[in-house]
Parts: structure tokens; sequence; C-alpha cells
């Protein structure tokens, strides 16, 4: 397995086994699209040979980009940053200017992510990042060997950077697609879509419920999670050969630690597999 680079909010990993039970049992095999990367869990666990990865956020696809194409200069300038909260304000000044090298922008988004507050990537309305300095001792800021490792895994994937519905002109019948939008709050206090400036609207997940639809009648596999909304459930359950699987993981994005715990999400299918059942929950 080959690790994730970067810590991402709402990342999979604690569900990859609940997901993977869901996946074909070739799926090893199977040209792999993950149109919502973010941090890439599940990615960097199956390590497909063919297929792509997207994502709305233009800083992480250059970051992706450049492991990919200039892994020894992200890790040659990312080195020089120091584990120190007023070089830290200073960088993050620095990532929110334009004019800005792509290896820039790469080496800081790293050093951003490993010392920022929980790893938290956040944007302001005028798309700044604005997560405040975390609390760690001694953090990995660089890891090298990680890097090596996904370049080595991106040669031959493409990346792209732009909306999910990408995926219908890319998909063969055959292929596997994951898909972890950013989930619809269960509340309104809930609010999982700061990650873009723009968010990603109702509507937004409507128009991935139909992407779905259009992917199913190509002979495209899927697999979809998202936040347990009844709402949300129900566009789903409308659609006849979708298997809905509950599952509960545990999420630490509320700001109140008291409020921080399990709670239900879904696992939206097209994949068959009668040995699995419809609610399971994470070791």
């Amino acid at each position: 397995m080959t690790d994730p680079i970067l810590k991402w909010a709402g990342g999979k990993r604690k569900l990859i086994p609940n997901i993977l039970r869901l996946f074909p049992k070739n799926y090893r095999e199977l040209v792999y699209h993950e149109p919502f990367v973010g941090g890439g869990a599940v990615f960097f666990k199956i390590k497909p040979e063919k297929g792509s990865i997207n994502d709305i956020n233009p800083r992480l696809i250059n970051f992706y980009r450049i492991v990919r194409d200039e892994p020894e200069e992200l890790i040659s300038l990312a080195k020089t940053y120091k584990h120190d909260k007023v070089e830290f304000y200073q960088r993050r000044n620095q990532f929110n200017r334009t004019g800005l090298s792509d290896v820039e922008e790469a080496s800081l988004l790293l050093y951003l992510n490993k010392t920022a507050y929980n790893g938290l990537y956040r944007v302001n309305s005028k798309g700044g990042f604005n997560v405040p300095f975390g609390s760690y001792k001694n953090p990995t800021i660089v890891p090298e060997d990680r890097i090596r490792e996904a370049c080595k895994l991106l040669e031959d994937i493409e990346i792209c950077c732009t909306d999910f519905t990408y995926i219908l002109d890319i998909a063969k019948k055959g292929d596997l697609c994951y898909f972890d939008p950013p989930y619809l709050p269960v509340s309104e206090t809930a609010d999982f879509t700061s990650y873009s400036k723009d968010g990603f609207s109702y509507q937004d997940q409507i128009r991935l419920r139909d992407t779905c639809i259009e992917l199913d009648k190509s002979g495209i596999l899927f697999v979809l999670s998202n936040s347990y909304v009844p709402s949300l459930v129900e566009k789903y359950k409308e659609i006849d050969n979708f298997e809905i699987h509950i599952v509960k993981a545990n999420r630490a994005i509320n700001s109140v630690a008291s409020k921080r715990g399990p709670i239900k999400e879904i696992l939206v299918t097209n994949i068959s597999n009668s040995s699995t059942i419809n609610s399971f929950f994470e070791d």
C-alpha cells in the first residue's frame, strides 16, 4: 500500500475495508477513476495502473501533477521550510499571493497541510487559505518516500481539474469509479463545503446522482459515499439498480470535541454483490 501524502478532511482511510467490500473482486485489474480525489486514501490503497483522478481544487491538482512530474524539486524546496509559528503565517501569506511557480505552490501546500490546524484545507470567500497554525510538536513535513512512491503510481494516471461530469466522457464500459464528494450537511450548522470557495450545493448532489444514472446505463461500475441525509437517501432509492449500504464512521470535523464521534453515512453502488449486507460498521 502507498500511503496518502496529504491529510484531508473527510478522508476515507478507516472506511476503506467497507468500500472495498463493494468493489468487484477483480478491481485491481480495472481502469479506475476518482473524480473527487482529495487526499486519495482509496486511490493510494488500491494502486491502479490506469485511470484518472480529478478535483475541483486547482492547487490540489497542481500538487499531484508536481508529485508526478517534478518530485525531487518538490522535496528539495519543501525541506527548506521550518516548523515555526512565525514562519507558518509568512508561508501562508506567500501561498495566498499570486505569481508562484507550480513547484512553489505545491511545496507550500505540502508545508501548510502538515503544519496547519488538523491538516484542514479551508478557504474564505475570496479563495484565501485561512487555517491557523496547528499544535504539532515535530511533524514530518516532507514524506520523501511517499512522494517518490506516488510519483511512480501517478505515471500513467490522467490528472484532471474540472467538474466531476468529465467522467461521462472518459470512462468506458467496465471501468470502476469511486465518488467521494463534499458531503451534504446533516444540519444547518454542519458545513463540509468550505473546501472550495464555491461550495457544493444540493443541486450539485442531484447532478452527481444523475451522473451515476448515466454511468450505470453505460455499464460503468461505481461506488459513492455521502452523509446519511434522508432526502438524499430517497433520491438514490428511486433508482432500482442502486444499492444503499449504511456505515458508521468517526468524524472529527465538528469544532466541538464532545460532538465528534460515530455518525451514519451511506455507500451507494450499482455493483450487485449478494455477499454484502445493507448495513455494516467500521472496525
